[in-house]
């Protein structure tokens, strides 16, 4: 099914199941432990293995000499895997260095070896028995040493054009009334998921099968067959549960790898899972960013020149943090330019974390949006309303957005929160010994779009049947892909069953960028209409005329059982959605204000979030409740980037030194007692034909902002480089 044309009215109108809020269909399985994730393969692959990866212990050089004599005679190993013997590698697509070193290290904690044995204790033991001479070399592990070398990375990477340019900012920003002009930076952040990167393999023949965690399934079989140098076909990939990605898990990583060579290695299925320790170093993470904004308006806060740059460093052929992306669409400015540049790191690879790009570019753009409030002397809510823009401003009225309603936003959720009760003036708000201050920012994340599958049948009971490669990586995608279904097809959610994440089924758009929920679910509607007429022409009623609803389907004064039109065979169709170009002739994005409280104590500087509100526009809601869940875990996620969470880097070294749960900081429920969140009513019909977007990354864009903008209206302190820990705050007051 072609989507060129905006949507008009459909069967998911009708708003029976979707858009309502519905328990996960796949929670009971979840907490009564039958929910099968990839390290737990028991009933797949009997008498597996364990491998356990040894990392690389320098950043950059190479392997002088490998001795396994030790590791090989220790109790229970069967084989140990090094690039010696993994026979020729590839480099998957979607990899920046490969994922098994040897005798090049790339960085830090890169595979040199898996050694497997017959229990998890073996591996692990014989691995610290695995001994390895380096020829080091130097690498560059600064950042801020390498922003003056860095340079503009290639055209057509993700995110577009790494530089923007509209009228004449220079000149502009120069004759402005009010100019901010400030640099903000950002840390190295780690996904931090619940569940480990993990994967079991087993062979049969020249067929490999590997169940993993991983969020896009067909991206990764593409990965695995280049990577071994064997056809797509011999390559089936499971991933039906995964404990979160955020990111991390989009792409092969050396645990699937490895597993699938220690399995053809030892002739019996092996497993892999990193420890808590390796995964920072080993995979991937958000790189830090160092960003200037400079914005330049009238008296009023009005915006006529605005300017974002952004710094970001990667390993050899990586890409940058695009984080003036969303700089490029959300206030108004004739005048405007946003520029990207990448550095040479030698630290782990950079990629996709939650919201790449505008999660760290608005903890610095929304933090300049209140400075410009506060020399402007206009309330920060006010000024955003102010600087609205209903077309894309680096285009013009020629690109309008789809749907905006960041101004619905402000004020619902100003009103909501009580945001006439902040105080202008800093420092001014008390509570025994805590300072108390508000602050507020703007959410926006672009809304992406992908083709996607799905496969759908009635069986002869009337049971309904949806197969696509979608995966659920804890965002709900079973539960609205099978709302989807009962909509389309007129049965109750319990009538239908979902299975995921296997790559025998047709292939979906995948989880991640925000794209999966709509995407999908768009592509189960392709097919449910493909159905549809299936099941009209064998009951001989015009499909156009035809009512699904109760298990029939009904025409004038006549009805049939779906499952009778069955029968004992079933009956099936398949069908993709394609996006045409209205997200090219349209802009197409999802909004929200974030509002939060935040108490400053007055002797230690200990910063506690009392409250976080938000008011969010993203479509149709498809499941209220999951939604819902999707956002506070973003706005939680958010409070982390603003108050706790860094990988530290060792400069020396090159490595990321905190590289676990006790080490690196995130938030807890604790942490923050009261979330509120509002979806705005909102149906956009150039999205797709469930005139819904993303909502699992927007939670998370501007809500470290707001949580910084309260912080400074408590105390009257502005820190522009994350996170806000209590030292800083301490130094700046002392200042």
């Amino acid at each position: 099914m072609k989507f060129d044309t905006p949507a008009g009215l459909n069967p998911i109108d009708k708003g029976r199941v979707v858009g309502k809020a519905h328990d996960r269909i796949d929670g009971a399985a979840k907490v009564t432990g039958t929910a099968p994730y990839a390290y737990e393969r028991h009933d797949a692959a009997p008498n597996a293995a364990y491998g356990w990866m040894v990392g690389s212990g320098v950043a950059r050089g190479r392997i002088a000499a490998m001795d396994l004599r030790a590791a090989e005679a220790a109790p229970g190993v069967l084989g140990i895997v090094t690039h010696a013997n993994a026979g020729k590698l590839g480099k998957g697509n979607m990899n920046t260095a490969p994922l098994l070193g040897g005798p090049q290290i790339d960085h830090y904690d890169q595979a040199v070896a898996l050694v497997i044995a017959d229990t998890f204790e073996n591996a692990r033991d014989a691995a610290k028995l695995v001994r390895i001479d380096y020829t080091s070399e130097g690498g560059k592990f600064d950042l801020a040493a390498e922003q003056a070398n860095a340079v503009k990375p290639p055209e057509g990477g993700f995110g577009g054009s790494p530089d923007t340019a509209v009228g004449d900012f220079d000149g502009a920003f120069a004759k402005a009334a009010v100019k901010v002009d400030q640099n903000y930076s950002t840390p190295d952040h780690s996904h931090a998921m619940l569940e480990p990167h993990a994967s079991t393999a087993a062979w049969n023949g020249d067929k490999l099968t590997l169940w993993t965690s991983n969020q896009m399934i067909a991206w990764t079989v593409g990965d695995v067959a280049k990577t071994l140098g064997i056809p797509k076909a011999n390559v089936r990939l499971v991933s039906p549960y995964i404990g979160g990605g955020f990111g991390a898990k989009l792409f092969l990583r050396a645990d699937a790898l490895l597993a699938a060579l220690g399995a053809r290695q030892v002739g019996r299925p092996v497993k892999v899972a990193l420890a808590r320790h390796q995964i920072p170093n080993n995979t991937t993470h958000r790189p830090a960013t160092i960003q200037r904004i400079r914005i330049g308006a009238d008296k009023d806060g009005v915006i006529d020149a605005i300017g974002h740059e952004v710094w970001s460093g990667d390993l050899p052929g990586g890409g940058p943090e695009t984080a003036a992306q969303q700089t490029r669409l959300l206030y108004r400015g004739a005048n405007r330019m946003t520029a990207h540049r990448l550095a040479t790191l030698n630290l782990p690879e950079g990629n996709a974390m939650r919201a790449p790009g505008e999660a760290v570019g608005l903890l610095a753009l929304e933090v300049a949006m209140d400075e410009l409030a506060e020399a402007c002397g206009v309330d920060p809510v006010e000024l955003r309303i102010r600087n609205d823009v209903q077309y894309d401003p680096e285009a013009g009225t020629q690109r309008p957005f789809s749907s905006r309603k960041l101004v619905e936003c402000m004020r619902a959720g100003a009103e909501r929160f009580g945001w006439n009760k902040r105080q202008e003036k800093p420092g001014q708000v008390r509570d025994g010994r805590w300072m108390v201050g508000m602050g507020v920012a703007s959410a926006f994340r672009n809304n992406l779009v992908g083709k996607s599958g799905a496969r759908i049948g009635v069986d002869a009971k009337g049971q309904v049947i949806v197969e696509t490669d979608m995966t659920d990586i804890g965002t709900g995608s079973y539960t609205i892909i099978a709302q989807t279904a009962a909509e389309m097809m007129g049965v109750p959610l319990e009538a239908v069953t979902v299975r995921l994440g296997d790559s025998r089924f047709p292939v979906s758009a995948g989880s991640g960028g925000q794209w999966g929920a709509n995407s999908s679910t768009a592509g189960v509607y392709a097919a449910a209409m493909a159905l549809r007429a299936k099941l009209a022409e064998k009951a001989g009623y015009s499909v156009d005329q035809a009512e699904f609803e109760e298990g029939l389907i009904r025409h004038e004064n006549k009805s049939q059982t779906l499952a009778a039109l069955a029968g004992r065979e079933g009956i099936w169709a398949e069908d993709s959605i394609e996006f045409g170009d209205l997200d090219k002739r349209y802009a197409q994005a999802t909004f929200g204000a974030h509002f939060c409280e935040v108490g400053v104590d007055m002797d230690t500087a200990e910063v506690r979030i009392r409250r976080m509100g938000g008011a969010f526009a993203a479509g149709r809601i498809l499941n209220p409740k999951s939604a819902r869940s999707q956002v506070i875990g973003a706005m939680t996620m958010g409070a982390g980037s603003a108050l706790m969470e860094t990988l530290d880097v060792d400069t020396r070294f090159g490595f990321f030194v905190n590289h676990d749960m006790a080490e690196y900081l995130v938030p807890v429920h604790a942490d923050i007692p009261e979330q509120d969140v509002l979806f705005i009513e909102e149906l956009d019909d150039k999205s797709s034909p469930m005139k819904a977007k993303g909502v699992g990354e927007l939670g998370i864009c501007g809500a470290g902002a707001a949580v910084a903008n309260a912080i400074y209206n408590a105390t009257g302190i502005r820190i522009r480089d994350y996170p806000l820990t209590i030292d800083k705050l301490l130094k700046a007051r002392a200042a």
